[in-house]
């Protein structure tokens, strides 16, 4: 089944960008405007990341999510 929105190159890429020091170039090249598109970027994909990481927790523990739920409704 092709997943078209899991693009791990990209994010391989955006990985590279980070740690090359690439983006603290440009950003301290930037006008002010781009350095306001470029922490609005990074505000996005921190905001993201949590929503990413909440969602691999809930498909990772699924299963003991639902015990826990079973148990707690069963104790009503």
């Amino acid at each position: 089944m092709p997943l078209p929105l899991i693009d791990a190159n990209y994010l391989t890429k955006l990985r590279q960008y980070f740690e090359s020091g690439d983006l603290a170039f440009d950003f301290e090249n930037a006008s002010e405007a781009d350095k306001g598109e470029i922490l609005d970027f990074l505000e996005t994909l921190m905001d993201l990341a949590e929503v990413a990481d909440a969602t691999a927790t809930r498909l990772i523990f699924k299963d003991a999510y639902m015990e826990a739920a079973e148990g707690v409704n069963s104790d009503i």
